[in-house]
């Protein structure tokens, strides 16, 4: 990590390596289980969201996510000088309003919430980079709060799976609009789409549209929680990032 990506004024702690560890690997195990309760709540495997959506919505679920994504990043950078950051039950409860007004409409009103609720979970991601000590106006933890967005989702149970995604600094080599259309677009298409489906439920849509981007929410902050917290720990407990991933590994086996 260069100087110029860290804030100016963040103090140096010391950190007990093994207690950082077993404390993000507990948040990261944890991170969906907001979510399950929601589908809980709503009577829904997580198997049947996609195939519940109309086939032209899935068909349009890859671009109509570049779009989302592609204003959020915009509007979020262009958010930062003008709203500060929030904590996170704040940013909870806005997406979960938005949801709210997505899900009374169904498909059209959703389609048209998405990139909204897109921006407040990137500005969500940021401040919580900015709470570690990171810049989110430099390029490279610009690049990590889009990152984070491809995590699994909160519908998941696995949280294994996305130790993938904290191991590398990808996109730094691929760069731009092209890593974020041929990386985190595929990725989070799917996980979008289940967000649509669930609050696009008959009769508790609106409902079902506050649940799931609470979930939402609650989910990525976790997951930018445990990301930032690895970054921080990495570079002042003077630790090789991998040698923390492979920590978290064992903790979650």
């Amino acid at each position: 990590m260069t100087q110029t990506e860290i804030l100016p004024d963040v103090p140096v702690r010391e950190f007990d390596v093994d207690a950082e560890l077993d404390a993000l690997a507990k948040r990261y195990s944890g991170a969906s289980g907001v979510g399950m309760k929601v589908l809980g709540v709503l009577g829904m495997p997580v198997s049947g969201l996609l195939k519940s959506l109309p086939n032209d919505v899935q068909d349009g679920l890859g671009s109509a996510t570049e779009v989302a994504l592609m204003q959020a990043v915009k509007w979020a950078d262009g958010s930062r000088g003008v709203i500060k950051d929030q904590p996170d039950w704040v940013n909870a409860s806005i997406t979960a309003a938005l949801g709210a007004a997505g899900g009374v409409g169904g498909v059209t009103s959703s389609l048209a919430e998405l990139p909204i609720t897109v921006t407040v979970l990137l500005r969500a991601i940021q401040g919580v980079g900015a709470q570690y000590g990171f810049d989110p106006s430099h390029e490279s933890v610009r690049f990590d709060c889009v990152r984070v967005l491809a995590a699994n989702g909160p519908f998941e149970e696995d949280r294994g799976a996305d130790l993938a995604m904290l191991e590398q600094r990808a996109g730094l080599a691929v760069g731009g609009t092209k890593w974020i259309t041929n990386v985190i677009v595929p990725r989070l298409a799917p996980v979008l789409g289940q967000k649509l489906a669930a609050q696009m439920v008959p009769v508790i849509g609106a409902a079902a549209g506050a649940a799931t981007n609470y979930a939402y929410t609650s989910y990525y902050q976790d997951i930018a929680h445990v990301h930032f917290g690895l970054r921080q720990l990495a570079v002042e407990a003077d630790v090789a990032p991998q040698v923390l991933v492979d920590g978290m590994r064992r903790r979650l086996s």
